[in-house]
């Protein structure tokens, strides 16, 4: 008999509530560990919220939720790239390195940033970023510790063309070196459509 596989993300019933408003009603799916959910659907439809439980930042008014990996094994990207303005690329991502003990954090840090395109404004305030810049800065972020959950809120927001591109190919990567569990929200899936194992469809509540 073949081996089942285990379920980094399960969801039954889930329903958020904000007051009498609900976001979400009745939603159920299953990720096995190694795949990709790809979430699409309109504005208001949900797809935030959604994926701010599966992060662990948000819990389900009814139904049930079970993320496999520990939160602290989560990369996420949010509408806002959760990084410091103040500090440079390379502060920032020492600064989350840290937080999460990454092993040979200067290596993986210099790594991203050389894959993202960042190596040669390192040492600029992200204050001086454009948005692009600054989204792709917040993918270093959410990578750097190699989570094995990957959640991305639009991610390709803001990027341009090379952005993009970057992206898509180091999701590719990931999914083809087994790098992890991907859940993936975005209005136009483009060249991601390809590597969903799964999708959810989402409809306004």
């Amino acid at each position: 008999m073949p081996a089942v596989a285990e379920a980094a993300v399960l969801a039954a019933g889930l329903e958020k509530r904000y007051g009498p408003r609900a976001v979400l009603r009745d939603i159920s799916f299953r990720l096995d560990a190694g795949g990709v959910l790809l979430v699409t659907g309109p504005n208001g439809a949900g797809k935030t919220t959604l994926l701010r439980m599966v992060a662990g930042l948000a819990v389900p008014t009814r139904g049930s939720l079970h993320v496999a990996v520990d939160r602290r094994d989560v990369g996420y990207v949010a509408h806002e790239p959760l990084v410091y303005l103040e500090l440079t690329a390379v502060e920032n991502l020492d600064l989350f390195g840290r937080l999460y003990r990454v092993d040979e954090r200067r290596e993986r840090i210099g790594m991203l940033l050389e894959r993202f395109g960042l190596w040669d404004v390192r040492h600029e305030r992200v204050s001086a970023y454009s948005r692009g810049m600054t989204q792709r800065l917040a993918l270093c972020r959410a990578l750097l510790h190699d989570p094995a959950l990957v959640v991305l809120d639009e991610p390709h927001s803001a990027l341009d063309d090379e952005g993009a591109a970057l992206l898509d190919d180091e999701l590719a990567a990931r999914v083809a070196g087994a790098g992890g569990t991907l859940v993936l929200a975005t209005h136009d899936p483009g060249g991601v459509t390809a590597l969903a194992t799964s999708r959810l469809e989402l409809e306004r509540a």
